[in-house]
């Protein structure tokens, strides 16, 4: 099957349904001009579109430029962007957007807490514990064992946005817990089974020797932890920008950097005087 083959087949469906069922107030105002459109959600699923090809571009492309993993040139238009193929940079799309939608349309039909409690302590554990596995992550990627090496290169990439997720707002995931594993759960599982049939079918293949060999069938364990940490960060990023808590906690935040900032010039002022 070739990649375009297993995008079309599998993505292209419930990708399509969730375009045509998610932005329902988009549809309206094109077709009866009915209603407000809420831009928002959409423009915060662009910006992970975007985020999602500045951030994982450099390293895929470290990933087949080194081996870890390798696509059949028959099975390819053969249209190479560095590296990597046209086709997974349309993955990297599809994935955010499928992903971005999904967890827009479960926020609008899932009932929010009305009010959070913060808790820095949540924030401070969450951050020390992603913290933690990314510096023993990191120690074995330096330390260069083999067979952890897709491991390692997974954990220590995308442990750095989900650092950031939860030092910020790992109180608010809480308090949407429920939310939060449904929108990681459905896509992932879905993903896992796409990638398995297209591991089997010679799709891509993953180098053995830089894997630690644990499978589930034909899915190594590294290609089950990447679809749960990148659809993680999708379901994370979304939740939280959209979060009304998170845009009161932003803006205080924005505030105390202003403030900040002026006190400093202006003690720098008084010195200079």
């Amino acid at each position: 099957m070739t990649y375009f083959g297993v995008l079309t087949t599998f993505i292209l469906p419930p990708l399509l349904a969730s375009i045509v069922l998610v932005p329902r107030d988009v549809w309206r105002w094109l077709i009866k001009r009915e209603g407000v459109v809420h831009w928002e959600a959409y423009r915060i699923v662009l910006v992970h579109v975007v985020a999602a090809l500045v951030y994982t571009t450099p390293w895929d492309n470290y990933l087949v430029a080194t081996g870890v993993w390798w696509y059949d040139p028959n099975l390819v238009t053969g249209i190479t962007l560095g590296w990597v193929p046209i086709e997974e940079y349309t993955f990297f799309v599809v994935q955010t957007v499928l992903s971005g939608l999904w967890t827009v349309g479960l926020m609008r039909l899932a009932k929010l807490p009305p009010k959070l409690i913060p808790s820095i302590t949540a924030r401070r554990r969450a951050a020390v514990a992603v913290m933690l596995v990314w510096l023993v992550s990191t120690f074995l990627l330096l330390l260069e064992w083999k067979p952890g090496t897709y491991l390692t290169l997974i954990l220590s990439w995308a442990l750095v946005p989900v650092l950031t997720q939860v030092a910020f707002g790992a109180d608010i995931l809480l308090a949407n817990r429920r939310l939060v594993v449904a929108a990681i759960a459905a896509p992932t599982l879905y993903l896992w089974a796409i990638d398995a049939l297209a591991i089997q079918s010679g799709t891509w293949n993953i180098d053995p020797l830089q894997t630690t060999g644990v499978r589930l069938g034909a899915l190594p364990a590294e290609e089950m932890v990447f679809f749960l940490m990148t659809n993680t960060i999708i379901a994370f990023g979304v939740t939280l920008m959209l979060a009304e808590a998170s845009k009161q906690r932003a803006q205080a935040m924005a505030a105390w950097l202003k403030k900040a900032v002026a006190d400093g010039l202006g003690t720098r002022v008084a010195r200079s005087q």
